[in-house]
């Protein structure tokens, strides 16, 4: 069983920059994967991206680690975020990704959904949000 224990705040530093380091990373992976048409592994590396910029909220807000878990609804509901219901409907849409690019029955359905304008429309707003969670996290600091 997973028991998180508060962090003093040079922990706390340490563990966002890491979740906001390798968010950055993956944002650069995913806008290259796009490049490259890999558009389901681009939708996949967009799930890994919000995840670690709301592991990032969930460590300022709680001054713990983060849950081990991959649902990033429940990840701003931990942080108690004040989305719009179209923001967390879309982080409920990218949850599927994440899902669906990782189990065999779901994978090749998946990879034939993500045709370039898909994929286009969803990294648009995974894009929009992802810059959105990085100004709220500025704002924590």
């Amino acid at each position: 069983m997973y028991i998180a224990r508060h962090m003093n705040e040079k922990q706390v530093q340490h563990v966002v920059f890491y979740w906001v380091k390798t968010a950055s990373h993956d944002y650069e992976t995913m806008l290259s994967l796009f490049e490259s048409k890999r558009y389901s592994d681009c939708l996949f590396f967009g799930h890994l991206v919000l995840e670690k910029i709301l592991k990032a909220l969930v460590v300022m807000a709680t001054k713990k680690q983060a849950p081990f878990v991959h649902d990033l609804v429940r990840l701003q509901e931990v942080v108690k975020l004040n989305l719009a219901e179209e923001e967390v409907g879309l982080l409920n849409k990218v949850n599927d990704f994440n899902i669906r690019s990782r189990y065999p029955d779901y994978k090749l359905q998946f990879y034939k959904t993500c045709t370039k304008k898909y994929t286009e429309e969803h990294l648009e707003k995974i894009i929009a949000l992802y810059k959105n969670l990085c100004r709220n996290l500025k704002q924590k600091k």
